[in-house]
């Protein structure tokens, strides 16, 4: 081919107009020159230009080397749409790709904005977890004592002082109170005034001492509790000469006996008789101990006859020995009953019963 042929034939492939009719194949198209070819491209147009050869399709010049031409931009991943996900959408407009990378990582915006509280709340409850331990362990094993046994016993400990103080004020409030009424306070109170039944029962223990025995009566005192009744214990060795006395003696007359009862202190036993002078209304309650093994009492009916049934009563039902009874026999249970029925000793033989 003559030199003519071959300028000719490089204009044709140069030419854009030829390339628009005739586009070559990507594999047949080999320039002569690249700076050639630069140069015939239009200014400013780039990659957008027709007889640009795109990445995937540009073949390798077995000449050109890496200083005469700057190697192509790889395609993009997958990955790197998604990771250039944000600027996607401006630049390419409605593809797929970039629209799917847009819609990723806005998901990932939308967890950013959850997990950061929840990591939050549970890094909380761990070391809220941790300090229970931590004062608990503290609290057992004794540790720190200011820090571990504030934080074990501080929910239960103040109340227990506050409980504890309050009774032992309450209990001052009752001792200052007694200590007041008994004369040992600031303000003393003024001493009760003496019962009016007083004098009946200083009278009648002078009568039975200097008339029965001195040895007769072993206390005196005034039953506040029932209505300032005078009460007498006197001794059983004396109890009859006693009773004569106060049913025949002037100043006593108590002709009419009201009551006989029994009871039963676990230590001993008391048999108490309620006399009375049905004309000046004079009263006497008075009680007689006896041994609880074998206890025995004078009977008091050869004076008042009235204590007939009422130590019939105590016999049968506590036990009580009345020697000069004339007619002592039970008089609620059987004669064979085993026992005596108000003893606090007592064992029933029917619990049921």
């Amino acid at each position: 081919m003559s030199e003519e042929n071959k300028r000719e034939a490089g204009r044709q492939e140069t030419s854009p107009a030829a390339e628009q009719q005739e586009p070559a194949a990507p594999e047949q198209r080999e320039p002569a020159n690249t700076q050639e070819v630069a140069g015939a491209e239009p200014a400013g147009a780039g990659a957008e230009h027709p007889n640009q050869p795109q990445p995937d399709t540009m073949p390798e010049h077995p000449d050109a080397s890496a200083s005469d031409k700057p190697a192509e931009p790889a395609a993009p991943s997958a990955a790197d749409a998604n990771a250039d996900a944000p600027a996607a959408p401006a630049e390419a407009g409605g593809d797929a790709a970039p629209a799917g990378a847009g819609e990723g990582a806005g998901a990932g915006a939308g967890a950013g904005a959850v997990d950061p509280e929840r990591e939050a709340k549970i890094k909380a409850v761990q070391e809220a977890r941790a300090a229970r331990l931590a004062a608990k362990a503290a609290a057992e094993a004794g540790g720190d004592a200011s820090a571990g046994a504030g934080a074990g016993a501080g929910a239960v400990d103040p109340e227990r002082e506050a409980k504890i103080k309050a009774a032992q004020e309450a209990r001052a409030a009752r001792l200052a109170a007694k200590a007041a009424a008994e004369g040992g306070g600031d303000a003393p109170a003024e001493p009760k005034p003496p019962s009016p039944k007083q004098p009946w029962l200083d009278e009648a223990v002078e009568l039975l001492k200097s008339e029965v025995h001195p040895e007769a009566v072993e206390e005196a005192a005034i039953n506040e509790l029932s209505d300032d009744m005078p009460t007498i214990t006197v001794k059983a060795g004396h109890w009859r000469a006693a009773a004569e006395l106060l049913k025949s003696h002037e100043k006593l007359g108590c002709n009419y006996l009201r009551n006989v009862t029994g009871v039963d202190y676990e230590t001993h036993m008391e048999v108490v008789y309620f006399v009375i002078n049905l004309e000046t209304k004079r009263e006497y309650a008075i009680k007689i101990r006896t041994d609880r093994d074998q206890p025995s009492v004078p009977s008091a009916v050869p004076v008042w006859l009235s204590a007939d049934w009422p130590e019939r009563e105590i016999y049968d039902l506590l036990g009580i020995d009345f020697p000069g009874h004339p007619d002592l026999r039970r008089i609620m249970m059987p004669d064979d009953w085993v026992g005596h029925p108000l003893r606090k000793d007592y064992v029933p033989l029917d619990p049921e019963v």
